[in-house]
């Protein structure tokens, strides 16, 4: 039985007031609505059509709800079944006495878009998006939106959108805008062919064979995982090395990569299983409260029926202030910040939660972030894993067959471990945290027996991602659930040399290169007085040894046992040189080669792709291009990786030389200008190959979510005192967190 939506309680109703209005639409909305019964054929539900232009009219000089559907493109692989979807959420809101508009914003694909010239644009797409839709609901005059919420960037460039939206129409004294988010099924990771895998492996022993056994051990890591799109680079890495090292042909390797990229998606589509910033961005806007729970972790687009309950559940949120899109994200931050900790979450949304609370009204930055991140422990409740079968669609098919009800779950179990949330925040099911957990079937992560992804027992006491600052940076950030435990330590307290790259295509020609290393011996890029400090640093215990051996031979041995530790620094990445692309390439080049990846972190003022692994540290402020000190290292100074203590810092070469620990930058920006304005010059040269249009100036930096100036500047409010509790009805009240 439908839930019949009230009329917006508000005076202003241009339908009403404008006969325009009522002349162009009343078609668009019988065309859909014909369309989406006959996309729904006989599955469709529901008594005979009677939307005729009369009742349309009607309906829009009464203020019913007008709720546009907001898809997105099907050449991306999260949306290529939204035409399902949307046919269901137009039937249902017709049902319910609304008034159904359907349109769709472009979607970037971060995995289409790796590694070529539209990676400068895909953090800029979340801005797009965003405007993109707010002039589609203000151009129309819609109430409130069913958003199919895709993956990379647009679904926190819509929250940010609805948000901004919603902040506007108060101000204006309208009605608030309401909104419910529909993530796309997620898409079943493919599998290796026996015939391609058996191929594979004959490569790997063919290597060993070959005294390659490096080459041999990283191709059998490669296999060990579901494929994704991610996995060609992967494997381009190691199948590169194979042909430079004569085990197999470039031929052979371009076949590999075919049979592997075609056996790789699903033909239903859908976001991919890695716990990249597509799911991440699920478990975050669920965490925001923007999700009903029905519609959350599907293995298939959504059934009617579940479409129907987040459709019914907008007649409670309707023209409430508690429940408008920019309250109810701001009341849920501290929560949605939380369970992107414990989820391992994407590196990338930390901008995107700080633009989001910006596009909402609210004075954030990723400070603020920080610190709500660490005001209380955050642990690991997420035993998530591509190799032994506990990826999303996994956890989806869990949430499916009603064993756990995932961020339910997860929220429910971060309470458990004691961790504050706000139970009392208002959600898109009309209701409260507190009013969904008293639910208890299958909350508890112990329901799930066999390969549990969410826990009740922390795997360990800390996750999430870090906020890092040093003496030549303000900021950067750093995926610690990205890195096991062992290899923080391996990385943590240690001396690294800069191994530094203008910009990602040469850092990618170079780190392919499986001569890198020996090369870097052979030119003696880092001074053996260095080599010896940092042997002294890395491993003590060791310079007894070592410390007489010749140049090569101390080299070998550091690389070897992994006491040399590299830092690759990738600069001129910012949003201003070159829209942030993700360093998601050379950071994938880097855990391909075995050798690499136990010395190597990468440094950047760029982003990471969701799925980045390891010791990667980006966002970098200020950027190379305003000026900031990544713009002066040069290969062979040192850096000092603190990372438990959230630092990096540039050392004093004299004093380390001499035993000590030591952090100067002081004098380098002026020993160095001469360097820094020809790299300046470059930048501004490659800054070209972006279209000028679509180029990030005038917006804030990473720290502050990189967005439009004039949205900071009207950023006033504080979520911590200017949010709408549900059981409130006014405004003024304070978001209570509490442990039950």
């Amino acid at each position: 039985m439908s839930k019949r939506f009230p009329s917006i309680h508000n005076r202003i109703n241009p339908y009403r007031d404008n006969v325009q209005g009522k002349a162009n639409e009343p078609i668009c909305v019988a065309g859909l609505l014909d369309r989406a019964k006959q996309i729904l054929g006989s599955t469709y539900e529901g008594p005979a059509p009677d939307w005729t232009l009369d009742e349309i009219y009607i309906r829009l000089e009464e203020n019913a709800p007008r709720i546009a559907i907001i898809g997105g493109s099907p050449d991306h692989p999260a949306h290529i079944m939204d035409f399902q979807t949307s046919s269901r959420a137009a039937i249902r809101i017709w049902q319910n006495g609304g008034v159904p508009f359907y349109f769709s914003t472009p979607v970037m694909c971060d995995g289409t878009a790796q590694s070529n010239q539209g990676m400068s644009y895909s953090l800029q797409s979340r801005n797009a998006v965003a405007q993109m839709v707010i002039n589609q609901l203000e151009s129309h005059s819609y109430h409130g939106a069913f958003v199919i919420q895709g993956c990379d960037k647009q679904p926190l460039g819509v929250v940010s959108a609805l948000a901004h939206l919603d902040r506007i129409r108060q101000y204006r004294g309208e009605a608030p805008f309401f909104a419910t988010f529909a993530p796309a099924h997620v898409l079943q990771g493919g599998t290796i062919p026996p015939a391609l895998m058996d191929e594979l492996e004959q490569v790997a022993k063919s290597a060993e064979g070959k005294g390659a056994p490096d080459i041999a051990d990283d191709l059998r890591d490669a296999m060990a995982y579901i494929l994704q799109c991610s996995s060609n680079t992967a494997f381009q890495g190691v199948l590169e090395r194979a042909v430079d090292r004569g085990i197999i042909s470039k031929e052979a390797h371009k076949e590999y990569e075919q049979r592997l990229a075609v056996a790789t998606c699903d033909g239903k589509g859908g976001v991919c299983a890695f716990n990249g910033t597509g799911n991440s961005s699920r478990h975050l806007v669920a965490g925001l409260g923007l999700v009903h729970p029905a519609v959350e972790l599907l293995t298939a687009p959504p059934t009617q029926e579940q479409v129907n309950q987040a459709v019914d559940s907008l007649a409670a949120m309707i023209n409430e202030p508690a429940f408008g899109a920019a309250n109810v994200m701001a009341a849920n931050i501290r929560n949605a910040i939380r369970i992107h900790s414990a989820s391992g979450g994407s590196t990338n949304l930390m901008m995107h939660m700080v633009a989001a609370m910006l596009y909402g009204g609210y004075r954030f930055s990723l400070w603020e972030l920080d610190r709500i991140h660490h005001a209380h422990p955050v642990p690991d409740l997420f035993d998530y894993s591509l190799t032994q079968g506990r990826d999303i669609f996994a956890l989806a098919i869990q949430c499916c067959s009603g064993n756990s009800r995932g961020m339910e779950t997860l929220f429910h179990e971060l309470l458990q471990n004691g961790v504050p949330m706000d139970v009392d925040a208002p959600t898109v099911t009309g209701g409260t945290w507190r009013e969904r957990l008293a639910n208890q079937v299958s909350l508890s992560a112990t329901h799930v027996k066999e390969n549990p992804i969410i826990l009740s027992s922390p795997r360990r006491p800390f996750s999430g991602v870090d906020v890092l600052t040093g003496n030549f940076f303000e900021s950067a950030v750093v995926k610690i659930s990205g890195m096991t435990s062992k290899q923080l330590d391996e990385f943590d307290k240690k001396a690294a040399f800069v191994l530094y790259y203008e910009n990602e295509d040469d850092a990618n020609r170079s780190l392919l290169d499986s001569q890198l290393l020996e090369k870097l011996k052979e030119s003696k890029s880092f001074a053996q007085e260095n080599l010896l400090a940092m042997l002294r640093q890395n491993a003590p215990e060791r310079c007894e040894d070592w410390h007489a051996l010749e140049y090569d031979s101390l080299f070998d041995r550091m690389v070897e046992h992994g006491v040399l530790k590299i830092s690759v620094v990738i600069s001129g990445q910012g949003p201003v040189a070159f829209g942030m692309p993700e360093m998601f390439t050379p950071m994938q080049h880097i855990n391909a080669n075995r050798n690499l990846k136990r010395l190597a972190t990468l440094i950047s003022d760029g982003r990471y792709s969701g799925v980045t692994y390891g010791a990667a540290i980006g966002h970098m402020t200020p950027e190379a291009s305003e000026g900031g000190g990544i713009l002066y290292l040069q290969t062979g100074d040192l850096l000092y990786l603190d990372l438990r203590e959230r630092q990096i810092q540039f050392l004093d070469e004299e004093q380390f030389r001499q035993g000590h620990i030591a952090f100067s930058f002081v004098d380098v920006q002026s020993q160095r200008s001469e360097l820094a304005a020809k790299r300046l010059s470059a930048i501004r040269s490659r800054q070209r190959l972006v279209a000028a249009s679509n180029r990030m100036t005038g917006h804030t930096d990473a720290a502050n979510g990189v967005v439009p100036l004039s949205v900071w500047e009207e950023a006033q409010m504080d979520y911590q005192v200017d949010v709408i509790l549900p059981t409130q009805g006014s405004k003024g009240g304070k978001g209570v967190e509490a442990n039950a």
